[in-house]
């Protein structure tokens, strides 16, 4: 693995989808926005913090666009730009759709970093785009104190298709297609105390395309789609729970995790953002009595490129989660339920 002898990973104040702003900070940036609804095209906007923006072009076709990028939480230059570029085009097969080109957003130090190595992050990028089948059409790129890159990808779908993640009904199963621990592997990462297995392991995982969002948006019996990403398990469970008017239950026991997950949590390696997400939305969360606080730190763990979080008719759950063991996302599992009522418990 070529990693340089500047490490990106201390280059930065955070990493990955860590870097994201707590949920609380962005409810109150975005609380004085207009109401998205007064363009009738626009299927989805900013009213049910989806993963994508969604324009309807006619009755066969709508637009799917999104935009992620963040700074290194790894070394391997390639790795980052494979990681961010990922992550960025899960948005769009969390809609149900599939993309069908990006941009490059890059901000680089480049008194600080070779231009080989910014080089390498842009090929990492391009190659998963490559196996997505979509081309980078071009981008932007400016000099910053701190490295940055993702994509902005645009993509296409049915609006009949379309899965959003408010459409979730009571008696849904919920289904998770990845395991949690992320961010716990990145803070171990930045304190040197992560072997190569484990990091071979975090990035086998955070560059897994999230493809199979496409062909869950074919059955009717799945109702709705999220990845989740910087705001945990919980977050992103929370925003099912909210746009559906439902109450979320996910059971702890049955949560896919990253082999060492359990152990750096208990070990302390947590990030700062999974203290943020639980200061932003815990009022919201019930969780089990005498539930310790490296477990909720796991609950709470910012996931960079992490899985789908599946709301699927109860009877069709351990069908698809076969067909997700099948399609090379060997760790999907039914996490959960919705139920009547509001917020999101843990059991």
């Amino acid at each position: 693995m070529n990693v340089p002898t500047i490490r990106l990973s201390q280059l930065s104040h955070g990493g990955g989808c860590g870097c994201k702003l707590a949920p609380a900070v962005l409810r109150d940036l975005l609380a004085d926005q207009p109401v998205a609804q007064v363009f009738p095209q626009l299927l989805v906007g900013t009213e049910t913090a989806d993963d994508a923006a969604v324009w309807q072009i006619d009755d066969r076709t709508a637009v799917i666009a999104t935009t992620d990028f963040f700074m290194p939480m790894v070394d391997d230059p390639r790795a980052f730009g494979r990681i961010a570029a990922t992550n960025a085009i899960s948005d769009i097969y969390a809609m149900g759709g599939r993309p069908i080109m990006a941009l490059a957003i890059l901000g680089m130090p480049i008194d600080k970093l070779p231009v080989e190595t910014i080089r390498e992050i842009l090929e990492g990028g391009r190659s998963i785009c490559a196996e997505a089948g979509i081309p980078v059409a071009g981008g932007h790129s400016i000099d910053s104190p701190e490295p940055i890159y993702g994509l902005a990808v645009i993509g296409l779908a049915d609006p009949a298709k379309l899965r959003r993640n408010a459409d979730a009904k009571v008696g849904d199963a919920l289904i998770l297609t990845k395991g949690l621990g992320v961010g716990i592997y990145s803070a171990a990462i930045k304190k040197g105390a992560l072997d190569q297995a484990g990091i071979d392991e975090m990035i086998a995982s955070t560059t897994l395309l999230n493809r199979i969002g496409a062909d869950l948006a074919e059955d009717a019996a799945v109702h709705a789609i999220t990845d989740v990403t910087g705001f945990g398990i919980l977050g992103h469970g929370l925003e099912v729970a909210r746009g559906s008017g439902a109450r979320v239950v996910i059971d702890r026991a049955a949560l896919p995790l990253l082999t060492r997950a359990e152990e750096l949590a208990q070990a302390g390696y947590v990030t700062g953002a999974s203290t943020r997400n639980w200061a932003a939305y815990g009022a919201e969360v019930t969780l089990p009595e005498g539930c310790p606080d490296w477990h909720r730190a796991l609950l709470t763990d910012p996931q960079t490129s992490g899985g789908l979080l599946v709301a699927v008719a109860p009877e069709a759950a351990e069908t698809w989660v076969q067909r997700l063991h099948e399609a090379g996302y060997p760790l999907a599992s039914v996490v959960g339920r919705v139920e009547e009522g509001r917020g999101i418990a843990v059991i």
